[in-house]
């Protein structure tokens, strides 16, 4: 077997590679025949053509040749014969290319498939009549019909043999296209009377080895004598068909005359070409020598035709000449879009320049009409590039994005430039694959949660919502708790998160009152590689919850001692006899307290205010009414539900101290305090008798350096000190103090009705403690207060303090063989 290789490679663009390579081969091999080493001609690894998918494209839906990737050659797949293959192709070939992807390459083959000897000569008819007349002159010709032979070269028709060769012998000429033309040429004149019936044998034979004939009888009748021949008035007749012609169409018409007269001068016409195509499209008229069409012209097939007309006469003297035919080509084939290779999925980090489909562009018509112009559809990120004759790629020209589109349906048109110009189109579908190139991105830049004080722990709280815009697995969220602290305490001991849903989650139970409010950064990671992420602040509010009660600040509540407020007879009404003073550590509505009077033993005598807690007389009182008042005061807030506390306060009804003390000792006996109160008293004469004799000193100390101690007291630094209760602190502006008030403090001898106070309503009085002694009294700022006569008997007196929202001084003096009594002292600051 003979091969022939030929490479011819060309790099192309867009990395692409388009190499030729030549074989030749005969025809009818068996299946499985070798026809080349792909692999080794074109330099490729026999790996190459596994993984990169290997195959043959063409155009033909009939494949002759496959591949084998494992050994890396060409095969005969199927039994090919030439003459079925290429018709009447001098050169027959079989053209195909080899794709290969990632990357994607082709190179083109093409495999010339050489004739054998397997067709023998023949004859499209088994006999030929010819009617000579006896006058024939020696050197008269008649022509013969050629033998056809589908075999092509030396194995087609080599020469003719005419036996026997009495009268007759055969010459062959060709003309200017290279074909034979067959005659027979009368050599002895013929004798009716001695032969009126001649047979001879026509054998055609060819080159091949071994050699093949075919023959064809020729019956000769002897006439009487015929001696003028039809004439052709050209020897060679042109005319043009259009392709797709009807039926019927008059191509042309040939003429040819005879001067004899009679039958010997009646021509009839016949086509003596024995090609199919011919005959099966042409007919002529016998009568008029009119060429018509009886099939179909297609300039695709054949782009023009010669036709061998024969002119005869009924004495059987003949001429020829030949009809070609051109066939002028219209505008009737659409371009056809062959998809080489492509790929359906194409990753969106892809770059620019990278080749997804390649296309093979065919267009039989010719000239303007074969040429093609291809494009696709505007606004897509690909353009189409020509890498060779009739091959486009598809490339990307811009950046992809899978999240602005995740999908193009590429629509490649392709357009002949014929009139009318003819079209076709092929749409292709890409799918484009998700790279992790988005971070997820919450809703809102920082939330803001609330939640009640005193949950469950566990209670979901809120839940943060991220989205990503990739897909997939990249498109999936995780919810992570950032580390942080809120008061030095990590915030996962406060809440947790939920990495799948982003639910917040209490992990223990919250208390308002010791934290309001804390952040914490919840962090939102996608599950790509790597991952990316978004942090987000989100803010938990705990809101009041109404979980604790009031509490009384004053009067302080004791088992050991009763304070008993008093409130003179000669009080007029709305007399402020003292004030409760509460508060609740809960906030909002939940603080608002109100006060109001459950037990009295008088109720005419006293009320209570609902928003300030004042006790005052709401009438005047009188000698009839009791000297023991106990009053139970009902303190609520405004929580719902409400919670609430009581105070017990006792006020004792009388113009001077002792009377009161004694009625307010009948209050110890009746609490069964006789044992506690011995001792108090007994500790409350030496503290007292001390203080007196402090202020004694004082009184006449001040006294004597009157004009010095006023301009000292005007000058001096010494602060007022106030003293504050821990854990209370004035909240939302809502004190339980919201007004100032006079209350009076008075020294008691037998003479309660002194009119001697140490301060008059439109004064201001402050008392001044000294840092170093506290609960010492050490100096008076008003001289007022000072005793006109110091070695007098300390008479009872009133010193009225000055209170403001943050401080309260309640000084009550009994004086009782000069023993001061401290009742009460206690500034509070109000939440």
């Amino acid at each position: 077997m003979a091969r022939q290789v030929l490479l011819v490679f060309s790099l192309l663009s867009l990395c692409s590679v388009r190499a030729q390579i030549n074989y030749s081969i005969p025809e009818e091999m068996a299946k499985g025949s070798l026809v080349g080493n792909i692999a080794h001609d074109l330099g490729l690894d026999r790996k190459r053509l596994t993984s990169g998918k290997a195959r043959i494209y063409t155009k033909n839906s009939e494949e002759h040749i496959e591949l084998s990737r494992e050994r890396g050659v060409l095969l005969v797949k199927e039994r090919i014969d030439r003459e079925a293959l290429c018709t009447e192709m001098t050169l027959c070939a079989l053209h195909f290319q080899i794709i290969l992807e990632n990357p994607m390459e082709f190179y083109t083959v093409i495999v010339q498939i050489t004739d054998i000897n397997d067709n023998p000569p023949t004859f499209k008819k088994h006999e030929m009549r010819f009617k000579i007349s006896e006058s024939a002159v020696s050197g008269a010709k008649f022509a013969l019909e050629r033998a056809v032979d589908r075999d092509v070269g030396k194995n087609g028709v080599q020469r003719y043999e005419l036996k026997p060769t009495d009268h007759f012998s055969m010459k062959l000429h060709s003309d200017a296209h290279g074909n034979q033309k067959i005659e027979m040429v009368l050599q002895k004149p013929l004798d009716r009377e001695k032969n009126d019936q001649l047979h001879l044998v026509l054998t055609a034979v060819d080159g091949g080895d071994p050699q093949m004939s075919g023959t064809m009888q020729i019956i000769i009748t002897v006439l009487d004598a015929n001696d003028n021949a039809p004439v052709f008035t050209q020897h060679t007749y042109k005319a043009i068909v259009t392709e797709n012609s009807p039926t019927g169409t008059i191509v042309a018409t040939v003429t040819a005359s005879d001067e004899d007269q009679g039958s010997n001068g009646e021509i009839t016409y016949s086509i003596t070409d024995t090609q199919e195509n011919v005959i099966t499209i042409f007919d002529i008229n016998v009568n008029n020598g009119d060429v018509s069409l009886i099939g179909p012209v297609d300039f695709e097939k054949s782009r023009y035709f010669q036709i061998n007309v024969l002119a005869s006469d009924d004495g059987g003297l003949t001429d020829y000449c030949k009809l070609i035919v051109d066939v002028q080509d219209i505008n009737d084939n659409k371009p056809e879009i062959n998809i080489m290779s492509k790929s359906n999925i194409i990753s969106e980090d892809a770059k620019i320049n990278t080749v997804v489909t390649m296309i093979n562009i065919e267009d039989q018509d010719s000239g303007e009409n074969g040429h093609v112009n291809c494009f696709i559809n505007e606004n897509t990120p690909f353009d189409l590039k020509t890498s060779a004759n009739n091959f486009y790629s598809l490339v990307t020209d811009s950046e992809l994005d899978r999240e602005r589109s995740s999908e193009y349906n590429i629509t490649v048109t392709c357009s002949d430039e014929g009139v009318p110009s003819l079209s076709s189109s092929v749409t292709l579908t890409l799918q484009i694959s998700d790279v992790n190139d988005n971070a997820p991105v919450f809703e809102k830049r920082s939330y803001e949660a609330y939640i009640v004080e005193n949950n469950t722990p566990g209670l979901s709280i809120f839940t943060v919502k991220a989205t990503d815009a990739d897909w997939n697995q990249n498109a999936h969220v995780s919810y992570i708790l950032e580390d942080s602290s809120v008061n030095g305490v990590s915030v996962s001991s406060f809440v947790s998160v939920s990495a799948d849903s982003g639910v917040i989650h209490a992990v223990r139970s919250l208390d308002y009152e010791q934290i309001k409010d804390f952040q914490l950064c919840v962090k939102a990671q996608d599950g790509g590689s790597p991952p990316l992420s978004t942090n987000v602040t989100v803010k938990i509010v705990i809101q009041d919850q109404n979980d604790n009660a009031p509490q009384v600040l004053y009067p302080v509540q004791t088992g050991g001692s009763v304070v008993a407020e008093m409130v003179p007879r000669s009080a007029d009404v709305g007399y402020l006899v003292t004030k409760v003073v509460a508060v609740d550590v809960d906030s909002g509505q939940n603080s608002w307290l109100s006060y109001k009077l459950q037990k009295a033993t008088d109720r005419a005598l006293f009320e209570v205010g609902l928003q300030n807690g004042e006790i005052r007389t709401i009438r005047q009182v009188t000698d009839k009414d009791a000297v023991k008042q106990r009053l139970t005061v009902f303190v609520k807030d405004n929580g719902q539900p409400s919670r609430s506390a009581t105070v017990i306060v006792n006020v004792a009804v009388a113009d001077s101290y002792p009377e009161g003390l004694l009625e307010f000792t009948d209050f110890t006996h009746d609490k069964e305090y006789n044992d506690n109160l011995t001792f108090y008293l007994v500790l409350a004469l030496a503290v007292v008798s001390f203080l007196f004799i402090t202020c004694l000193v004082v009184i006449i100390s001040v006294k004597i350096y009157r004009w010095r101690q006023s301009r000292i007291l005007y000058h001096s630094s010494l602060p007022v000190i106030p003293y504050y209760p821990p854990r209370y602190s004035d909240t939302l502006g809502t004190g339980t103090l919201p007004h100032m008030y006079n209350y009076e403090v008075c020294r008691m001898t037998d003479s309660s009705k002194s009119d001697c106070k140490f301060a008059t309503a439109g004064s201001q009085n402050v008392l001044i403690m000294d840092p170093s002694s506290t609960g010492t009294m050490q100096r008076i700022q008003n001289e007022k207060n000072i005793l006109d006569e110091p070695d007098s008997p300390l008479e009872v007196s009133y010193l009225r303090l000055f209170l403001t929202p943050n401080i309260v001084h309640m000084w009550q003096l009994h004086l009782e063989n000069s023993i001061v009594v401290l009742l009460h002292s206690a500034p509070w600051t109000v939440a």
